[in-house]
């Protein structure tokens, strides 16, 4: 094979949207069949694709809505929560990647992304820095607004100009106080959305979680 013939197939299966790109290593994923929308799932800290959240969250939608579902394994092993600004770069290249098997080899057009605590961290500062993502919607789900760049989800969101639904439960405060803190960017593309008595994992309120999601979601059709 001549050099340039290398080149340009290096550079094809090195791009985060090649038709090479299969499913990312550790990812749970659902068939959504025909339908042509997917929604990306990452999970929090230390965790794994079929956790508290992102778990109920992936096959609600898949039941409700048919769409394709793809959870991800995240970055993890971390001594601290700040460390995992480390990961960053690594969520990226995992949700790029995720992008393109659903666009590539699912046939799928619109994707959506939803982070869970650190995933929603890593989610929402991929969109930022991201401009040309490939997403048509982010989910946050109990994000915090502390550790700076790229840690702070209020900081990061600024940054996103798709529409967002940020939710949170309403029993932990620090999840509280951080959407608080975004109050003023609600808008006709920025939704909140509180679930009351909800701990930071959402427990025993995983059908409010899903219900919410899901309405959100019909409502970007």
């Amino acid at each position: 094979m001549r050099k340039v013939e290398i080149f340009l197939f290096t550079i094809l299966l090195c791009s985060p949207l090649s038709v090479f790109a299969g499913e990312p290593t550790g990812s749970a994923y659902i068939d959504g069949g025909k339908s042509n929308v997917g929604l990306i799932l990452a999970h929090g800290k230390g965790k794994h694709p079929t956790w508290l959240v992102v778990d109920p969250v992936r096959k609600g939608v898949n039941e409700k809505l048919g769409y394709h579902t793809l959870s991800l394994q995240m970055p993890s092993g971390y001594s601290h929560w700040k460390d995992y600004a480390e990961g960053f770069p690594d969520a990226y290249q995992t949700i790029n990647e995720a992008i393109a098997f659903l666009k590539n080899e699912k046939g799928v057009t619109r994707v959506f992304l939803i982070g869970h605590s650190m995933g929603s961290r890593m989610a929402s500062a991929f969109v930022s820095k991201n401009s040309s993502h490939g997403l048509v919607g982010l989910v946050v789900a109990g994000c915090r607004n502390n550790g700076g760049n790229p840690l702070s989800c209020d900081k990061n969101l600024q940054g996103v100009n798709l529409p967002v639904l940020d939710i949170w439960g309403g029993n932990n405060g620090k999840d509280s106080r951080s959407a608080s803190e975004r109050n003023g960017m609600v808008s006709d593309t920025y939704t909140q959305v509180e679930i009351s008595g909800a701990n930071h994992k959402f427990e025993e309120n995983e059908d409010e979680l899903v219900d919410a999601v899901v309405s959100w979601l019909k409502s970007q059709n």
